[in-house]
Protein backbone atom coordinates (compact mmCIF):
# COMPACT_ATOMS: atom_id res chain seq x y z
CA UNK A 1 0.00 0.00 0.00
CA UNK A 2 1.14 3.43 -0.74
CA UNK A 3 1.75 5.50 1.95
CA UNK A 4 1.36 9.30 2.88
CA UNK A 5 5.39 9.77 2.51
CA UNK A 6 5.45 8.11 -1.30
CA UNK A 7 2.08 9.81 -2.14
CA UNK A 8 4.56 13.46 -1.46
CA UNK A 9 7.53 12.01 -2.89
CA UNK A 10 5.73 11.62 -6.46
CA UNK A 11 3.87 15.19 -5.59
CA UNK A 12 0.58 13.23 -5.19
CA UNK A 13 -2.53 13.25 -2.27
CA UNK A 14 -5.10 11.33 -1.64
CA UNK A 15 -8.84 12.39 -2.63
CA UNK A 16 -10.26 11.66 0.43
CA UNK A 17 -11.17 15.08 2.56
CA UNK A 18 -10.10 12.93 5.75
CA UNK A 19 -6.52 11.25 4.41
CA UNK A 20 -3.03 11.83 6.32
CA UNK A 21 -1.85 14.61 4.46
CA UNK A 22 -4.77 16.74 4.83
CA UNK A 23 -5.08 15.77 8.69
CA UNK A 24 -0.95 16.86 8.70
CA UNK A 25 -1.62 20.29 6.94
CA UNK A 26 -4.44 20.97 10.19
CA UNK A 27 -1.87 20.33 12.89
CA UNK A 28 -0.48 23.81 13.74
CA UNK A 29 2.99 21.90 14.49
CA UNK A 30 5.81 21.74 11.97
CA UNK A 31 5.67 18.04 11.14
CA UNK A 32 8.19 16.78 8.86
CA UNK A 33 9.98 13.30 7.35
CA UNK A 34 13.26 12.44 6.54
CA UNK A 35 14.94 9.29 4.99
CA UNK A 36 17.74 7.63 5.69
CA UNK A 37 19.89 10.70 4.15
CA UNK A 38 18.57 13.25 6.25
CA UNK A 39 16.57 14.69 3.10
CA UNK A 40 13.10 16.13 3.76
CA UNK A 41 10.27 13.60 1.79
CA UNK A 42 7.08 15.04 3.50
CA UNK A 43 6.22 18.06 5.63
CA UNK A 44 2.78 19.96 6.73
CA UNK A 45 1.44 23.76 6.17
CA UNK A 46 3.24 24.79 9.48
CA UNK A 47 6.73 23.38 8.18
CA UNK A 48 6.08 25.75 5.45
CA UNK A 49 5.87 28.59 8.13
CA UNK A 50 8.42 27.46 10.00
CA UNK A 51 11.06 26.86 7.42
CA UNK A 52 9.63 29.79 5.75
CA UNK A 53 9.64 27.59 2.61
CA UNK A 54 7.17 26.21 0.44
CA UNK A 55 6.93 22.32 0.32
CA UNK A 56 7.38 21.77 -3.09
CA UNK A 57 10.96 23.56 -2.53
CA UNK A 58 11.59 21.97 0.90
CA UNK A 59 10.73 18.45 -0.30
CA UNK A 60 14.24 16.33 -1.52
CA UNK A 61 16.42 18.95 0.34
CA UNK A 62 18.88 17.58 3.13
CA UNK A 63 17.75 19.17 6.68
CA UNK A 64 21.49 20.40 7.48
CA UNK A 65 20.27 23.36 4.88
CA UNK A 66 18.01 24.74 7.18
CA UNK A 67 19.22 23.47 10.27
CA UNK A 68 22.87 23.74 11.14
CA UNK A 69 25.20 20.16 11.31
CA UNK A 70 25.65 21.47 14.76
CA UNK A 71 22.36 21.36 16.00
CA UNK A 72 21.12 18.91 18.64
CA UNK A 73 17.87 17.72 16.30
CA UNK A 74 20.59 15.72 14.37
CA UNK A 75 21.46 14.32 17.38
CA UNK A 76 18.54 13.31 18.38
CA UNK A 77 17.67 12.07 14.59
CA UNK A 78 20.88 9.42 15.23
CA UNK A 79 19.42 8.32 18.44
CA UNK A 80 16.20 7.41 17.26
CA UNK A 81 17.17 5.63 14.12
CA UNK A 82 20.03 3.81 16.98
CA UNK A 83 17.43 2.66 19.26
CA UNK A 84 14.58 2.57 16.49
CA UNK A 85 12.20 3.88 18.96
CA UNK A 86 10.56 7.11 19.94
CA UNK A 87 12.23 9.47 21.66
CA UNK A 88 11.15 13.28 23.10
CA UNK A 89 13.51 15.91 24.10
CA UNK A 90 12.06 19.94 25.37
CA UNK A 91 13.80 22.37 25.41
CA UNK A 92 15.94 21.62 22.50
CA UNK A 93 17.36 24.78 20.73
CA UNK A 94 17.36 24.87 17.44
CA UNK A 95 19.22 28.81 15.72
CA UNK A 96 19.83 29.70 12.06
CA UNK A 97 19.52 32.40 9.92
CA UNK A 98 16.52 30.74 8.32
CA UNK A 99 14.17 29.80 10.87
CA UNK A 100 15.64 31.99 13.75
CA UNK A 101 16.12 30.89 17.47
CA UNK A 102 13.79 28.88 19.08
CA UNK A 103 13.30 26.32 21.79
CA UNK A 104 11.47 23.54 21.05
CA UNK A 105 9.95 20.18 22.13
CA UNK A 106 10.83 17.72 19.70
CA UNK A 107 8.70 14.08 19.28
CA UNK A 108 11.08 11.99 17.04
CA UNK A 109 10.07 8.25 15.85
CA UNK A 110 11.22 6.13 13.16
CA UNK A 111 8.74 5.24 10.42
CA UNK A 112 7.75 2.03 10.27
CA UNK A 113 8.40 -0.35 7.04
CA UNK A 114 10.74 2.59 5.81
CA UNK A 115 14.28 2.21 7.58
CA UNK A 116 15.89 5.07 8.61
CA UNK A 117 12.91 7.37 7.81
CA UNK A 118 12.32 9.66 11.04
CA UNK A 119 9.06 11.49 11.44
CA UNK A 120 9.87 14.96 13.73
CA UNK A 121 7.20 17.03 15.22
CA UNK A 122 7.92 20.17 16.93
CA UNK A 123 6.39 22.15 19.25
CA UNK A 124 7.82 25.99 19.99
CA UNK A 125 7.32 25.79 23.92
CA UNK A 126 7.77 29.20 23.53
CA UNK A 127 4.26 29.40 22.56
CA UNK A 128 2.86 28.07 25.67
CA UNK A 129 5.11 30.45 27.85
CA UNK A 130 3.59 33.29 26.15
CA UNK A 131 0.18 32.74 26.66
CA UNK A 132 1.08 32.02 30.10
CA UNK A 133 2.98 35.12 30.29
CA UNK A 134 -0.09 37.62 28.25
CA UNK A 135 -2.59 36.54 31.29
CA UNK A 136 0.10 37.14 34.04
CA UNK A 137 0.81 40.90 31.75
CA UNK A 138 -2.96 41.50 31.74
CA UNK A 139 -3.43 40.98 35.48
CA UNK A 140 -0.71 43.04 36.36
CA UNK A 141 -1.85 46.19 34.33
CA UNK A 142 -4.86 46.24 35.79
CA UNK A 143 -3.51 46.25 39.58
CA UNK A 144 -2.53 49.69 38.94
CA UNK A 145 -5.65 51.39 38.25
CA UNK A 146 -6.18 53.81 40.46
CA UNK A 147 -2.68 54.87 39.98
CA UNK A 148 -3.63 55.43 36.44
CA UNK A 149 -7.00 57.43 37.14
CA UNK A 150 -4.59 59.87 39.29
CA UNK A 151 -2.16 60.32 36.42
CA UNK A 152 -5.12 60.82 33.64
CA UNK A 153 -6.10 63.79 36.05
CA UNK A 154 -2.56 65.31 36.15
CA UNK A 155 -2.06 64.76 32.71
CA UNK A 156 -5.86 66.10 31.32
CA UNK A 157 -4.93 69.65 32.87
CA UNK A 158 -1.40 70.76 30.50
CA UNK A 159 -3.33 69.00 27.46
CA UNK A 160 -5.52 71.70 27.29
CA UNK A 161 -2.59 73.97 27.06
CA UNK A 162 -0.46 72.38 24.48
CA UNK A 163 -3.69 72.61 22.53
CA UNK A 164 -3.74 75.86 22.64
CA UNK A 165 -0.53 76.68 22.06
CA UNK A 166 -0.64 74.32 19.02
CA UNK A 167 -4.08 75.98 17.59
CA UNK A 168 -2.07 79.24 18.05
CA UNK A 169 1.04 78.17 16.03
CA UNK A 170 -1.10 76.46 13.56
CA UNK A 171 -2.86 79.88 12.83
CA UNK A 172 0.28 81.61 12.62
CA UNK A 173 2.77 79.21 11.09
CA UNK A 174 4.17 78.79 7.49
CA UNK A 175 3.06 76.55 4.67
CA UNK A 176 6.27 74.50 5.56
CA UNK A 177 5.27 74.23 9.63
CA UNK A 178 1.58 74.06 9.42
CA UNK A 179 1.38 70.33 8.93
CA UNK A 180 3.73 70.12 12.11
CA UNK A 181 1.63 71.93 14.06
CA UNK A 182 -1.65 70.40 13.04
CA UNK A 183 0.35 67.01 13.79
CA UNK A 184 0.88 68.76 17.34
CA UNK A 185 -3.24 69.27 18.17
CA UNK A 186 -3.96 66.00 16.34
CA UNK A 187 -1.67 63.91 19.01
CA UNK A 188 -3.32 66.41 22.03
CA UNK A 189 -6.70 64.85 21.20
CA UNK A 190 -6.18 61.58 20.65
CA UNK A 191 -4.25 61.48 24.00
CA UNK A 192 -7.08 63.36 25.66
CA UNK A 193 -9.39 61.08 24.07
CA UNK A 194 -7.69 58.20 25.60
CA UNK A 195 -7.76 59.55 28.51
CA UNK A 196 -11.50 60.58 28.78
CA UNK A 197 -12.31 57.06 28.39
CA UNK A 198 -9.89 55.42 30.70
CA UNK A 199 -8.27 52.99 28.35
CA UNK A 200 -5.02 52.86 30.52
CA UNK A 201 -4.70 50.23 32.20
CA UNK A 202 -8.54 50.13 33.20
CA UNK A 203 -11.59 47.81 32.01
CA UNK A 204 -14.64 49.38 30.79
CA UNK A 205 -16.16 46.07 28.72
CA UNK A 206 -15.87 45.89 25.21
CA UNK A 207 -15.22 48.55 22.90
CA UNK A 208 -16.56 49.18 19.37
CA UNK A 209 -14.36 46.97 16.95
CA UNK A 210 -13.39 48.07 13.42
CA UNK A 211 -12.34 47.17 10.36
CA UNK A 212 -8.64 48.99 10.71
CA UNK A 213 -5.75 48.96 7.89
CA UNK A 214 -2.60 48.08 9.93
CA UNK A 215 -0.18 50.03 7.12
CA UNK A 216 -1.97 53.66 8.28
CA UNK A 217 -1.66 52.86 11.53
CA UNK A 218 2.70 51.90 11.30
CA UNK A 219 2.32 54.79 8.48
CA UNK A 220 1.31 57.38 11.22
CA UNK A 221 3.39 55.86 13.91
CA UNK A 222 6.49 56.51 11.85
CA UNK A 223 5.91 60.01 10.65
CA UNK A 224 5.45 60.61 14.76
CA UNK A 225 8.50 59.00 15.41
CA UNK A 226 10.89 60.70 12.42
CA UNK A 227 9.17 64.64 13.23
CA UNK A 228 9.88 63.76 17.24
CA UNK A 229 12.25 61.19 19.09
CA UNK A 230 13.24 59.05 16.47
CA UNK A 231 14.55 61.66 14.13
CA UNK A 232 18.42 60.26 14.26
CA UNK A 233 16.65 56.87 13.38
CA UNK A 234 16.81 54.79 9.47
CA UNK A 235 13.52 53.49 9.52
CA UNK A 236 12.76 50.47 6.84
CA UNK A 237 9.49 48.49 5.83
CA UNK A 238 8.77 45.35 4.40
CA UNK A 239 5.16 45.55 3.69
CA UNK A 240 2.67 42.87 3.28
CA UNK A 241 0.00 44.78 1.27
CA UNK A 242 -2.33 42.02 0.76
CA UNK A 243 -3.18 41.63 3.92
CA UNK A 244 -6.67 42.24 5.29
CA UNK A 245 -7.66 44.81 8.11
CA UNK A 246 -7.78 43.78 11.89
CA UNK A 247 -10.70 44.34 14.04
CA UNK A 248 -10.17 46.97 16.87
CA UNK A 249 -9.74 50.63 17.83
CA UNK A 250 -7.77 52.63 15.51
CA UNK A 251 -6.38 55.08 18.58
CA UNK A 252 -5.52 52.57 20.51
CA UNK A 253 -3.74 50.82 17.74
CA UNK A 254 -1.73 53.80 17.66
CA UNK A 255 -1.01 53.65 21.05
CA UNK A 256 0.40 49.93 21.07
CA UNK A 257 2.99 50.39 18.05
CA UNK A 258 4.08 54.30 18.93
CA UNK A 259 5.01 52.52 22.64
CA UNK A 260 6.60 49.59 20.75
CA UNK A 261 8.77 51.70 18.20
CA UNK A 262 9.84 54.97 20.75
CA UNK A 263 11.06 51.87 23.50
CA UNK A 264 13.27 50.54 19.70
CA UNK A 265 14.22 54.28 18.85
CA UNK A 266 15.26 54.50 23.06
CA UNK A 267 17.57 51.71 22.45
CA UNK A 268 19.15 52.41 19.40
CA UNK A 269 22.64 53.53 18.99
CA UNK A 270 22.61 57.67 18.11
CA UNK A 271 24.74 56.69 15.35
CA UNK A 272 23.67 53.83 12.62
CA UNK A 273 20.56 53.54 14.51
CA UNK A 274 17.93 51.41 12.42
CA UNK A 275 13.86 49.78 13.09
CA UNK A 276 12.23 47.83 10.80
CA UNK A 277 8.86 47.76 10.16
CA UNK A 278 7.04 44.41 9.22
CA UNK A 279 4.01 43.01 8.80
CA UNK A 280 3.19 39.33 7.44
CA UNK A 281 0.52 36.55 7.03
CA UNK A 282 1.25 33.65 9.35
CA UNK A 283 -0.93 30.61 7.80
CA UNK A 284 -1.88 27.91 10.65
CA UNK A 285 -1.53 29.98 14.00
CA UNK A 286 -4.35 29.15 16.52
CA UNK A 287 -3.92 30.01 20.25
CA UNK A 288 -6.23 29.08 22.98
CA UNK A 289 -7.13 31.68 25.16
CA UNK A 290 -8.40 32.29 28.38
CA UNK A 291 -12.17 32.66 28.85
CA UNK A 292 -12.62 31.56 25.03
CA UNK A 293 -13.69 27.57 23.91
CA UNK A 294 -12.12 27.68 20.64
CA UNK A 295 -9.22 28.22 19.37
CA UNK A 296 -8.62 31.78 17.84
CA UNK A 297 -6.41 32.38 15.07
CA UNK A 298 -3.78 35.17 14.94
CA UNK A 299 -2.90 35.58 11.74
CA UNK A 300 -1.22 39.18 11.73
CA UNK A 301 2.17 39.36 12.45
CA UNK A 302 3.39 42.98 13.36
CA UNK A 303 7.24 43.02 13.82
CA UNK A 304 9.31 46.18 15.07
CA UNK A 305 12.83 45.13 15.23
CA UNK A 306 15.99 47.41 16.24
CA UNK A 307 19.54 47.24 16.35
CA UNK A 308 20.29 48.01 19.79
CA UNK A 309 22.00 46.05 22.33
CA UNK A 310 18.93 44.02 23.57
CA UNK A 311 16.85 43.45 26.55
CA UNK A 312 18.96 42.45 30.01
CA UNK A 313 18.23 38.73 30.43
CA UNK A 314 17.18 39.39 34.04
CA UNK A 315 14.24 41.63 32.59
CA UNK A 316 13.11 39.45 29.68
CA UNK A 317 10.54 37.33 32.04
CA UNK A 318 8.88 40.57 33.33
CA UNK A 319 9.62 42.27 30.67
CA UNK A 320 5.36 43.16 30.68
CA UNK A 321 5.13 44.05 33.97
CA UNK A 322 4.61 47.33 35.41
CA UNK A 323 7.33 49.57 36.47
CA UNK A 324 9.73 47.41 34.97
CA UNK A 325 12.68 48.60 33.01
CA UNK A 326 16.31 49.13 32.06
CA UNK A 327 15.90 53.06 31.45
CA UNK A 328 17.06 55.34 33.92
CA UNK A 329 14.37 57.63 33.98
CA UNK A 330 11.59 55.37 33.05
CA UNK A 331 8.01 54.78 34.43
CA UNK A 332 7.98 50.90 33.33
CA UNK A 333 4.21 50.95 32.34
CA UNK A 334 4.58 51.57 28.50
CA UNK A 335 5.02 47.72 27.93
CA UNK A 336 2.52 46.77 30.34
CA UNK A 337 0.09 49.15 28.63
CA UNK A 338 1.04 47.42 25.12
CA UNK A 339 0.23 44.09 26.56
CA UNK A 340 -3.38 45.01 27.90
CA UNK A 341 -4.21 46.74 24.81
CA UNK A 342 -3.22 43.84 22.74
CA UNK A 343 -5.00 41.60 25.23
CA UNK A 344 -7.89 43.77 24.80
CA UNK A 345 -7.64 43.14 20.77
CA UNK A 346 -7.55 39.51 21.15
CA UNK A 347 -3.93 39.44 20.25
CA UNK A 348 -0.82 38.12 22.52
CA UNK A 349 2.67 40.14 21.92
CA UNK A 350 6.27 38.27 22.50
CA UNK A 351 9.65 39.85 22.21
CA UNK A 352 13.18 37.84 21.61
CA UNK A 353 16.37 39.95 21.71
CA UNK A 354 19.99 39.06 21.45
CA UNK A 355 22.70 41.53 20.80
CA UNK A 356 21.82 43.76 17.76
CA UNK A 357 18.81 42.54 16.84
CA UNK A 358 15.69 42.85 19.26
CA UNK A 359 12.10 42.29 17.77
CA UNK A 360 8.53 42.43 19.39
CA UNK A 361 5.66 40.72 17.87
CA UNK A 362 2.25 41.55 18.06
CA UNK A 363 -0.07 38.92 16.05
CA UNK A 364 -3.88 39.97 15.53
CA UNK A 365 -6.77 38.17 14.23
CA UNK A 366 -8.66 39.98 10.83
CA UNK A 367 -11.21 41.19 10.71
CA UNK A 368 -13.93 38.29 10.69
CA UNK A 369 -14.59 37.17 7.17
CA UNK A 370 -11.04 38.90 5.31
CA UNK A 371 -8.42 36.77 3.77
CA UNK A 372 -5.43 38.02 2.81
CA UNK A 373 -5.70 40.22 -0.67
CA UNK A 374 -8.44 42.03 1.19
CA UNK A 375 -7.12 45.20 1.87
CA UNK A 376 -8.69 48.62 2.37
Amino acid sequence: METTVTRMRKGGRAHSPADSATILDLLPAPVITIDAEDRITMANAAAEHFFSASVAYLIGRPLTQFVPEDSPLHGLVTQVRKANAQVSEHELAIESPRVGRHFLSVQATPLPDSPGYVVLMMLDRGITEMIDRQMTHRGAARSITSMAAVLAHEVRNPLSGIRGAAQLLEQNASDEDRPLAELIRQEVDRISTLIGRMEIFTDYGPFERTPVNIHKVLDRVQRLAETGFGAHIRFRNDFDPSLPPVPGDHDQLVQIFLNLVKNACDACPEVGGEIQLRTAYQHGVRFTLSGRKEKVALPMKVSIIDNGPGVPEDLMSNLFDPFVTSKPNGTGLGLALVAKLVGDHGGVVECESRPGRTEFRVMLPFHEGAEPGETK
